[in-house]
């Protein structure tokens, strides 16, 4: 499991006889870590930060060691989210935008920007979630949800709620065709995505 400390780390715990031990503090942020995300099916972890960037981590001996900063948001990174292969991920931001990160086959840590998505949002951009039907869902503090849908290497809006809640929405995960939404109104919303 993963955790964050407001020292500008990402703590990296294992159970070990029905009890948590620290394996390893990451402390490769300049400021705080706003989210960590394991990859789908690799050994590797991301972390989110106000300091602009995603870190990736990646397990060496017995420790964990920063192996990428990836570069390209100008203000906080508040979230992000995997495809379900884990060769492409969505980051979002405070600067407004969404960035699509594509896997480099040559090495297995190394994502590179393919698309910047802008233009959609009013305000910053809080959470994002891949659903497994390829379907890319926002919260933002402008009260709506956004679903977008891949075309290539751009993102495409589908559907806009606007609206959806009276408060900033902070969080958005899938299952299956259901969104779930939530916000500073103090609700959580449950959607159905029809295609």
């Amino acid at each position: 499991s993963s955790g964050i400390n407001a020292e500008y780390g990402v703590w990296v715990w294992e159970v070990v006889e029905d009890d948590y031990e620290c394996a390893s503090v990451l402390q490769t942020h300049t400021q705080d870590v706003k989210k960590v995300v394991w990859h789908p099916t690799d050994p590797l972890l991301f972390s989110a930060s106000y300091d602009d960037t995603v870190k990736v981590y990646k397990e060496f001996g017995d420790d964990w060691e920063c192996a990428e900063s990836l570069t390209g948001h100008s203000s906080t990174v508040w979230g992000l989210s995997f495809n379900k292969s884990g060769d492409k991920f969505v980051s979002c931001s405070d600067d407004r935008t969404l960035r699509v990160w594509c896997r480099d086959e040559t090495k297995a840590t190394k994502y590179t920007c393919k698309s910047t998505v802008c233009g959609f949002h009013s305000r910053p951009i809080y959470d994002v979630a891949w659903g497994r039907h390829g379907y890319i869902a926002t919260a933002a503090g402008d009260n709506a949800v956004r679903v977008f849908e891949q075309q290539g290497s751009s993102l495409l809006l589908s559907h806009l709620q606007s609206d959806a809640h009276s408060g900033d929405v902070n969080s958005v995960s899938w299952k299956g065709n259901l969104l779930a939404t939530a916000s500073d109104d103090e609700t959580v919303r449950i959607w159905t995505l029809e295609t």
